[in-house]
């Protein structure tokens, strides 16, 4: 929901990006979300050099790729150029580092008897 919400925000933004309607966002999203499933990790792997070369910021053109090949597959769902793919790849960022579920790690520590691991036991 979160993506396709932003990608309405992105097309009222942007000159570049056009959206027929909310069914068509919402469509866009969920083929969004498949080709980050599959077939950003093939490119993250082919780009491994670009990526440390350019410390990370590479994955905002590959974002950008995987932007215009869904708005290739779904024809209700069109961005004008590369550039207009970058500058909305780097918006859906931001709105996910600002609205997105967080992914941080929680430890617990386990206080009581000594194991062979130790007093603190971090799980």
């Amino acid at each position: 929901m979160l993506l396709s919400l932003a990608l309405i925000v992105g097309d009222w933004m942007m000159d570049g990006v056009r959206i027929v309607s909310n069914f068509d966002a919402l469509l866009a999203a969920l083929t969004i979300m498949i080709l980050n499933r599959f077939v950003k990790p093939l490119l993250i792997i082919l780009t491994i050099p670009a990526t440390i070369f350019t410390f990370g910021l590479f994955t905002l053109v590959i974002n950008a790729l995987i932007l215009l090949l869904a708005s290739e597959i779904i024809e209700e769902f069109q961005i004008k150029s590369f550039w207009t793919a970058v500058g909305l790849s780097l918006f859906l960022s931001l709105v996910q580092i600002i609205f997105g579920q967080s992914n941080n790690v929680k430890f617990q520590v386990k206080r009581g008897s000594s194991d062979e691991i130790g007093e603190d036991d971090l799980r």
